[in-house]
């Protein structure tokens, strides 16, 4: 029994060391395990996660910018520059018609109806003055110059027979009554050859031929103004009548630009004003010229007054009937975010700019209000004090494309 008791003490007292010596070993270890997480706290804590965000953000930033070493800038010519306001005249934005000007429009019909026998000038051609466009024969041009042959052979014989009977009453060989009778004979075919001479020049006809000869029944239409041809009604033996022009000739090199002004802007309108015109053919090229005309009657129904504007057009670019696009000054200016037309690229179909930022350039799709001459009025997609670049564009667009196709194959 006491061995026994012995025992079971012996047994407490060693469970109660083994008890003891595990409870000081785990108190370092987590006291170590502790310290190793508040280490990792600030490390990684609420500031390393902030400045963690803030590299990874500047590494997407960079991700698309392009760029090049200095000697690359040079050698592409790239030059930037800060967009800044710059104040411009306001201006109006219409649309219009490009009209031939009237005032050197020359619609060609003969005096007399004659059926056309020739008709050289085509379609298109440019005539000078003078040139001949078509023959025709008359039926009544031959009437009239074989009058006028007639009276021709009438007032020599007259003027032959005046000569005499002058020289017979100064001899008093006739009476005084004949001479006169004679004399008298002789104005009335003065008359009558002055009477035919006219009549040819109102036909058109220049007055030509002998006695004896025979009358011609053919003249010439043609050409009173320089111009091109815009319209040819003329076939050869059909019959051209005075009431129905053939030939519609047209000067060319100065151009009515036609727009309808609404009421209310009616006021920023005025002749005088330097006006920009531009059509889609030509995109790239502005077409100046002036307001000559404001209409002086409202059209009742559209509530518009036709204003004109005459441009030059020297090499012939602007067709009557093309739309145009029309800028007219006005009085009052604006500030506006102002671009070289340089500094603007297409890229997948969008207006671009390319940007300085940082260490590269940014392609920066924008969106442009107008075009005011050689430069864009930006309406978004950069801001004042940016770096834009306005020169060496193209290679850098060459590049910003290069690399999105070696991004393509990487896929």
């Amino acid at each position: 029994m006491r061995h026994l008791l012995i025992s079971t003490t012996t047994a407490v007292l060693a469970l109660s060391i083994v008890l003891t010596g595990c409870g000081k070993s785990d108190t370092p270890q987590s006291s170590n395990a502790a310290g190793k997480s508040a280490t990792k706290e600030d490390k990684y804590g609420h500031d390393g996660k902030a400045e963690k965000a803030g590299a990874k953000k500047d590494e997407h930033r960079d991700e698309g910018l392009l760029k090049l070493s200095q000697e690359e800038i040079q050698r592409a010519g790239i030059r930037s520059e800060t967009l800044e306001e710059a104040e411009i005249k306001d201006e109006l934005v219409v649309t219009a018609t490009v009209k031939p000007n009237q005032d050197a429009v020359v619609r060609m019909a003969p005096r007399v109806p004659g059926r056309l026998v020739q008709a050289p000038a085509r379609l298109g051609d440019a005539v000078k003055a003078g040139q001949v466009l078509a023959v025709l024969d008359s039926i009544e041009v031959g009437e009239a110059h074989s009058a006028y042959l007639l009276a021709v052979t009438e007032s020599r014989l007259a003027a032959t027979a005046l000569e005499r009977a002058e020289r017979l009453h100064a001899d008093q060989i006739i009476a005084t009554k004949e001479y006169q009778r004679i004399r008298a004979e002789h104005d009335k075919a003065r008359a009558q050859l002055v009477a035919t001479t006219d009549k040819l020049r109102m036909l058109g006809i220049a007055a030509r031929g002998a006695p004896g000869e025979s009358a011609v029944s053919t003249f010439s239409l043609v050409a009173p103004l320089a111009g091109v041809i815009i319209e040819k009604k003329a076939r050869i033996g059909e019959l051209a009548r005075p009431d129905d022009p053939i030939f519609t000739i047209a000067n060319l090199s100065v151009l009515w630009i036609e727009a309808d002004i609404v009421e209310k802007d009616l006021a920023r309108v005025h002749a005088g004003a330097a006006a920009k015109v531009s059509v889609t053919a030509y995109p790239n090229t502005v077409f100046t010229g002036r307001v000559t005309y404001v209409g002086a009657m409202m059209d009742k129904e559209t509530r518009t007054v036709r204003a004109r504007i005459e441009v030059p057009n020297p090499k012939g670019e602007l067709k009557p009937e093309m739309f145009a696009t029309a800028a007219i000054a006005t009085d009052s200016t604006r500030k506006v975010l102002a671009l070289p037309a340089s500094a603007v690229t297409l890229i997948q179909g969008l207006p671009t700019v390319f940007v300085e930022e940082g260490e590269g350039f940014g392609a920066r799709a924008i969106e442009i209000a107008e075009q005011q001459g050689g430069r864009v009025v930006v309406k978004s997609g950069v801001k004042a004090g940016e770096l834009v670049v306005v020169e060496g564009v193209y290679a850098l667009k060459a590049r910003q494309l290069k690399s999105q196709i070696g991004e393509g194959h990487a896929h």
